[in-house]
């Protein structure tokens, strides 16, 4: 009987981490589960992870380095 919670447990929270779920409790003390919506944006010029930007960080970096002599 443990080792059926505990599974269920982790098969809960990996569940909860793998699909964008929120847990929120509402006003009349009861759970609401709602799904959300993720909204990346990879592949625009000023994003982190673009081309534009990872070449644009490198560019900054290789400047700094030979800036203060790294």
């Amino acid at each position: 009987m443990k080792k059926l919670s505990i599974l269920g447990i982790v098969v809960g929270a990996a569940l909860l981490t793998a699909v964008p779920l929120s847990i929120q409790w509402s006003p009349e003390k009861t759970v609401a589960l709602s799904l959300d919506r993720a909204d990346a944006r990879v592949g625009r010029p000023l994003t982190a992870t673009s081309v534009a930007g990872v070449a644009r960080r490198a560019n900054r970096r290789a400047y700094r380095r030979g800036y203060y002599g790294y």
